[in-house]
């Protein structure tokens, strides 16, 4: 602009000047806050869901295939506590005075248990080719949202810090995900697999009843988890390979696993999404009556996959103690539910090579990220000392553990001398 302003003309516009920067503030202040309620709306928008995967709630999720029926043994059976009890391994008194309820102290053969439990399910899952990982128990806020978890709320499983944004983790599922958020990984390190061990911790709101009892829900356990990272049409793939994983896993504690199976005209198609197990054999349990199903698996119906999953498997196992079916594993295929949030991507390797003096062209695209449960341990705990339980109130200890477990085969009970 040619030629002197006049003092009011100047005046003026530095008063629009002012005006404008006030205004903008204000405007960076509401597109902040609603880039936040944009964010927490968008965060209650589940994934899609696999066309096979039953529509409505519990009740409509569909057992594949089951073999037999529970196990019958020819004396009374104990549940777990009452076996924990006689064999001395837990204290769940002293715990509720020192944490509150659902808490628990293990002790003598229990400790050797669980650590048993998870030296061999680490060791087991890295003979598959997946990384070792003891991840932060601590992250923040942001990463447990990204996962498709909500730390808020009146019942949120999620143990949230005070004065932070950081909470603790219920599952390792989310500290292993957040490793790669907002970068790019080269094709050629796909598939990234790991298998991590954590404590998980858990509010476990709503839970009360004779159900939750005992270890089958409590507040804080340990895990072994296994995390996929890969190409969107390797996804399915990777899924049914946990399943295997999981069918090894508990096949090699002597336990007899059996896959459905469709025949086609050109052979037979083997679906492994389709899991049962039967009873042990070749272990002496006194007074067992049949050799019958222990296990089954679960296609989740679309209420009860949880947020993430496009598909969720779950492995329960027959625990006659608290005369049921329980929970022992899960597998999820979360395809890009995840890495969208948490910035995880990979660029695909192109046949063209680029032009001189130019990168990469090719776009990136999402990885799909997908979980399975090696060994949650309470819940094997139950499992084994409810199934491998005696007439005269020991336990048998499954041969593949023995060995992390300094050789020891049996849990006695324990003469308690009391003042």
């Amino acid at each position: 602009m040619k030629g002197k302003l006049e003092p009011s003309e100047r005046q003026k516009l530095v008063e629009e000047g002012k005006n404008l920067k006030e205004r903008l503030v204000t405007l960076e202040e509401d597109l902040l806050n609603l880039t936040d309620e944009l964010q927490q709306e968008a965060q209650c928008v589940p994934n899609m869901t696999h066309p096979d995967v039953p529509v409505g709630g519990e009740d409509c999720s569909s057992i594949r295939k089951m073999v037999g029926k529970a196990s019958e043994f020819s004396f009374s059976v104990k549940d777990h506590v009452q076996l924990g009890k006689d064999l001395n391994i837990f204290d769940f008194d002293a715990a509720a005075e020192v944490s509150g309820s659902k808490f628990y102290y293990l002790k003598n053969e229990a400790v050797m248990l669980e650590m048993g439990l998870i030296n061999w399910a680490v060791s087991e899952v890295m003979k598959r080719g997946f990384t070792p990982l003891i991840t932060p128990e601590i992250v923040r806020s942001s990463v447990v949202e990204k996962c498709g978890f909500q730390p808020r709320g009146t019942n949120t499983q999620v143990y949230s810090i005070e004065g932070s944004d950081q909470c603790l983790i219920g599952t390792a599922e989310i500290p292993v995900g957040g490793i790669h958020m907002d970068s790019i990984i080269p094709e050629s390190s796909l598939p990234l697999k790991y298998v991590a061990f954590s404590h998980c911790f858990r509010t476990e709101a709503g839970a009360a009843g004779a159900a939750t009892r005992g270890l089958y829900r409590v507040h804080q356990f340990s895990k072994v988890e296994m995390f996929i990272l890969c190409r969107p049409e390797e996804s399915n793939s990777f899924h049914e390979e946990l399943i295997e994983i999981e069918e090894e896993l508990f096949s090699s504690l002597g336990l007899h696993f059996k896959y459905a199976s469709d025949f086609i005209s050109s052979g037979f198609k083997f679906s492994f999404d389709v899991l049962t197990i039967v009873f042990p054999i070749h272990f002496p349990l006194a007074g067992l009556m049949t050799s019958s199903n222990f296990h089954r698996t679960i296609d989740m119906a679309t209420q009860d996959l949880g947020a993430p999953a496009y598909r969720k498997f779950d492995v329960e196992a027959w625990m006659p103690g608290l005369g049921r079916y329980g929970e022992i594993s899960s597998a999820s295929n979360c395809t890009d539910y995840q890495s969208r949030r948490l910035g995880i991507r990979y660029r695909p390797e192109s046949s063209i090579p680029p032009k001189k003096g130019k990168g990469s062209s090719t776009p990136t695209r999402f990885v799909h990220t997908l979980n399975a449960t090696a060994c949650a341990v309470p819940r094997m705990i139950i499992c084994l000392l409810e199934n491998y339980q005696q007439e005269d109130g020991s336990v048998v200890i499954p041969e593949p553990l023995r060995r992390f477990m300094g050789g020891l085969e049996i849990i006695t009970p324990k003469i308690q001398i009391r003042c």
